[in-house]
């Protein structure tokens, strides 16, 4: 697997941090032998999702799959959807390859990459039906929360990227989080949301995370929002 290294300016703020860890052998026979199959190299080229897929299909975007249980789960339920996986830890990229080549799972690509790139650079305006982005890092510290990746220029940049009426969903099992996600979102322009103003959605439509059932022994509550670009 090749991917170009993250070069960081000094300036930019970013969503993550590369985490060390381990890959186990699994992981790294996965990334050594599936990635070609199912890994999107490019990430500054336009992508051409039917020409990825071999078909036209609505496209689901998730951005931080983590070890991707939710997103193969999602694929395999929804075969008649194209779905792309945005994560830059490589253990999660390595074992969502393993289990698409075991599962033989046709309609999920993986980019291994900044997800804000890959919007900018590879991904046309109008393309997506719909963007997930389930528990991202909550960055708790206040002097940290600017790195938090749902803010009012990612989320516009987001909505370039969706269909009119496509739709972005997110989750959060941090009570502040979700605040900050329903303050970014009800003020951003060009969304509604579609529970109606100020609420959170009741209907998920999602498979439980490691991250919520993790919550869930916690007694954290889980809050999703599912925000659709307006005309």
């Amino acid at each position: 697997m090749t991917t170009t290294p993250e070069i960081e300016h000094p300036r930019t703020i970013r969503s993550y941090v590369i985490r060390g860890g381990r890959l186990t052998t699994s992981q790294q026979h996965a990334l050594d032998n599936y990635w070609s199959t199912y890994g999107i190299a490019d990430i500054k080229g336009p992508l051409d999702c039917t020409a990825l897929f071999g078909r036209q299909a609505p496209v689901v975007m998730e951005i931080g799959f983590g070890m991707g249980d939710s997103l193969l789960a999602m694929a395999r339920t929804n075969p008649a959807k194209n779905f792309i996986g945005v994560e830059v830890h490589k253990p999660g990229v390595g074992r969502i390859l393993h289990e698409i080549e075991a599962l033989s799972v046709h309609n999920l690509r993986i980019y291994c990459h900044d997800a804000k790139e890959i919007l900018q650079h590879c991904v046309a305006d109008n393309a997506l039906d719909t963007v997930q982005i389930f528990f991202p890092d909550p960055w708790h510290k206040k002097k940290h929360n600017k790195r938090r990746l749902v803010q009012p220029e990612f989320m516009q940049l987001v909505r370039q990227k969706l269909a009119i009426g496509g739709r972005v969903h997110m989750a959060t099992d941090w009570v502040p989080y979700a605040e900050h996600m329903m303050e970014v979102m009800s003020a951003a322009p060009g969304y509604v949301n579609a529970s109606g103003a100020g609420l959170y959605s009741t209907d998920a439509e999602r498979p439980l995370t490691k991250f919520e059932r993790r919550g869930q022994r916690l007694g954290h509550a889980v809050h999703d929002l599912v925000f659709i670009k307006a005309e």
